[in-house]
């Protein structure tokens, strides 16, 4: 998500449904002490990341082209940006701080050959294995997935509902417990609507069931779109169905 507070509603959206974050942040002189200072964007999605459940943190240093890839900066924001994660809950000893400029591609897939003083990024994984790499994609190649609750009730929040010519009204969300599949009945709370689900996509691919951290879309029986809406919550009929509060 971009880090415009007027798109702070999308970057919770997507922060909802997410593993892991990557905090990506502005090196330039002024940009990055804007970021973090007390009304700051980063300090926001930070903070946010955190609330929302995502206990898994990369921190990005980006732009460092325009510091001329300096040793120092690149230091001093570890150790500023490391105060301020640690007030909000991170270990920063578990985040890998990784310098990258986007602007070339540099030390994003390949390690960059623009800071000799460079030497990687290091952290340290569940149990105090130390985990070391260089680039950014080594980093988010380090996340360790979550367990996957597959035995508990389905619960699927609703991100949105779209109704989609010649298949009809499609949910959309991540499933956070429990396994979708075409067939069964599901109950939306708190509009208390059941009905049975058609198919299940994600990517555009059928799937013969979805599990806890799939991103999906599942085509209803006679359900409207005025019928449910976003936020309400699908759970299987037959299980612990979801309930409105």
């Amino acid at each position: 998500a971009p880090g415009h507070r007027d798109f702070i509603k999308n970057m919770i959206t997507g922060t909802s449904q997410a593993d892991c974050a990557i905090l990506i942040i502005a090196s330039g002189t002024g940009e990055f002490e804007a970021g973090i200072s007390k009304d700051g964007q980063t300090r926001e999605h930070a903070l946010l990341a955190y609330t929302l459940g995502v206990k898994q943190l990369i921190v990005a240093i980006n732009k460092m082209d325009t510091t001329k890839w300096s040793e120092a900066r690149y230091q001093e924001i570890i150790k500023e940006t490391s105060n301020f994660i640690k007030k909000v809950g991170y270990n920063p000893k578990s985040v890998a701080f990784v310098p990258i400029s986007g602007f070339h591609g540099d030390n994003m897939l390949e390690p960059t050959t623009n800071a000799p003083w460079y030497k990687g990024w290091e952290k340290e994984a569940k149990g105090g294995a130390k985990v070391t790499g260089k680039t950014l994609l080594e980093a988010i190649d380090s996340i360790e997935p979550p367990k996957r609750p597959t035995d508990k009730p389905l619960r699927l929040p609703l991100q949105d509902v779209y109704k989609i010519g010649g298949i009809g009204t499609v949910p959309v969300g991540r499933i956070e417990t429990g396994i979708l599949k075409p067939g069964m009945v599901v109950t939306f709370a708190p509009s208390n609507v059941t009905t049975e689900v058609k198919s299940v996509e994600m990517h555009h691919e059928q799937l013969t069931e979805g599990v806890p951290g799939d991103n999906v879309g599942f085509n209803v029986k006679n359900v409207s779109v005025k019928d449910i809406r976003r936020g309400n919550v699908a759970g299987d009929s037959k299980n612990d169905p979801p309930m409105g509060a």
